[in-house]
């Protein structure tokens, strides 16, 4: 697709890729620009303005608060694993022909913000909480999906780690953080 950014953010970021793009035109200087898309996973601190809602929903779910969904939960995201990402820049890095070019990376399925909330509930145990609904976010696309046909061509990468299993590994880090409640020596 054509891109068309909604926030100065999103700008900010398609403005880093031409860059790259004209550097390794103009200059023969070797980039490589890797879109991400919603990462997560271990040692996402759920207090940081750029912690993703994942960790967010973790904490809320963990301290036995209600998660907060801006919207009606139906937007949907292309969740991928940081492993996954791990693996895509560690690709990317020894992938001689992707100069100058722009890769997705994700898991290239798309899945809704309510969805991932009932996930990580009933991985949780806490199917009794329930999500508060808020406006939506100025800037926020309504949905995202990746297509990853160029990264598997030239990188050779294919997602390992998929939505529930990643959900599962964060949630035994989480358990095992300084951000779970731990009981009180006495």
């Amino acid at each position: 697709m054509r891109p068309d950014p909604l926030s100065p953010y999103a700008v900010a970021k398609l403005v880093g890729e031409y860059y790259c793009q004209v550097f390794t035109r103009s200059y023969g200087l070797e980039t490589i620009s890797l879109r991400n898309f919603n990462v997560f996973g271990p040692r996402q601190d759920p207090g940081s303005q750029y912690s993703g809602v994942i960790s967010r929903f973790i904490l809320a779910l963990e301290s036995g608060e209600r998660p907060v969904i801006y919207g009606d939960g139906e937007q949907t995201r292309d969740f991928t694993y940081i492993a996954n990402v791990v693996n895509a820049n560690l690709r990317a890095a020894e992938a001689r022909e992707a100069s100058g070019k722009i890769f997705n990376i994700a898991s290239g399925h798309s899945v809704s913000i309510n969805q991932v909330l009932e996930t990580l509930k009933k991985l949780t145990g806490r199917m009794n909480v329930n999500a508060d609904y808020a406006a939506p976010r100025a800037g926020d696309v309504r949905d995202s999906l990746a297509d990853l046909n160029a990264a598997k061509s030239v990188l050779g990468y294919t997602p390992a780690v998929g939505l529930e299993e990643g959900l599962r590994l964060t949630l035994d880090w989480w358990k095992a953080s300084r951000f779970s409640k731990k009981p009180e020596k006495t």
